[in-house]
């Protein structure tokens, strides 16, 4: 979801023209009961299109970052450098690593919710890790009923979870590309390089300390120099 990069996107817009994107079935984009990575690249080549950006620097985080892996196979020629955030070109198993969040999310999405404290107290028993939760709740937004909603599309994503973790497939990039890891996640490991290299044969790869899977939020300093330093 774009909120989610709303403090990086404002420290890189003195430098760079900046287009944060929500994904479909999240945030502000239309909800769909189809839902797949290469959709999910068609998507971002059509927003491309419609701005008339011939070419741009893609980053992705987690799901956002298996997207960006597959609209540089697809559309190499439109990605000029691809930096992504904690995900390796493989398969994950979702069910298990977000089981518990699902399960949270679909129980604030049958209840009426009154403030942003009430929700964060019904999820805590799902996701005990505050800083997960805070990520969660930027779901909710406000109703006409003065009531909080999900705006991501919870009812499709539930049925989803094969394709949200599966791995990207295409011919290799050859364009220069960044994988950032949270030094406590352990969603990249060292032994994924050889993957990462043949898929993106100039790709380096970057830890940042004292970050879990969402490290752009535990470490944005140690995630902004990495950015910086691959950039320059």
């Amino acid at each position: 979801m774009s909120d989610n990069w709303r403090t990086h996107a404002k420290f890189w817009s003195t430098q760079y023209e900046v287009h944060a994107i929500d994904q479909r079935n999240h945030g502000k984009s239309f909800h769909s009961q189809e839902f797949n990575y290469d959709l999910m690249a068609a998507d971002i080549i059509a927003y491309m299109d419609e701005q008339n950006i011939p070419q741009a620097i893609v980053i992705g985080h987690s799901m956002g970052g298996k997207t960006a892996m597959n609209l540089a196979f697809q559309y190499p020629t439109r990605v000029s450098k691809l930096i992504v955030a904690d995900i390796a070109p493989k398969k994950y198993d979702i069910d298990t690593k977000f089981s518990n969040i699902i399960k949270g999310l679909l129980h604030l999405h049958n209840l009426t919710l009154r403030s942003r404290t009430e929700a964060d107290t019904l999820l805590m028993p799902f996701v005990p890790e505050l800083g997960v939760r805070q990520f969660l709740l930027k779901n909710l937004a406000w109703t006409e009923q003065k009531t909080l909603s999900l705006r991501c599309n919870i009812e499709v994503l539930q049925h989803r979870l094969k394709e949200i973790g599966a791995a990207p497939t295409g011919l290799p990039y050859s364009g220069k590309a960044l994988f950032l890891a949270g030094k406590q996640s352990d969603y990249v490991l060292q032994t994924d390089m050889t993957a990462i290299q043949d898929l993106f044969p100039r790709a380096s790869l970057h830890w940042v300390a004292n970050a879990g899977h969402w490290l752009h939020a535990e470490n944005p300093k140690g995630f902004n120099r990495a950015l910086q330093d691959f950039l320059s």
